[in-house]
């Protein structure tokens, strides 16, 4: 996903959640194993990368401050 603050120097954090539960080890490079991360600059974030088959899932993102902007969503 394409985030960015909405102020230079700002950052927000997020957390992200996959069928309802924090990733794990699907979790993408930007994101902890409880699915936190910050946004602290405009670039592309990695939020889930899944190991194994892959199945239909629900994504959740939940900023914890006011403040971030989400420009795209990407697959692949």
């Amino acid at each position: 996903m394409i985030l960015g603050p909405s102020a230079r120097g700002m950052a927000v954090p997020f957390r992200v959640l996959l069928d309802g539960q924090p990733p794990g080890r699907n979790g993408g490079g930007d994101v902890d194993e409880s699915g936190r991360g910050t946004v602290t600059e405009q670039r592309l974030y990695q939020l889930i990368r899944q190991q194994g088959p892959i199945t239909e899932s629900t994504f959740e993102i939940e900023f914890a401050a006011p403040g971030a902007h989400a420009y795209s969503f990407t697959f692949g």
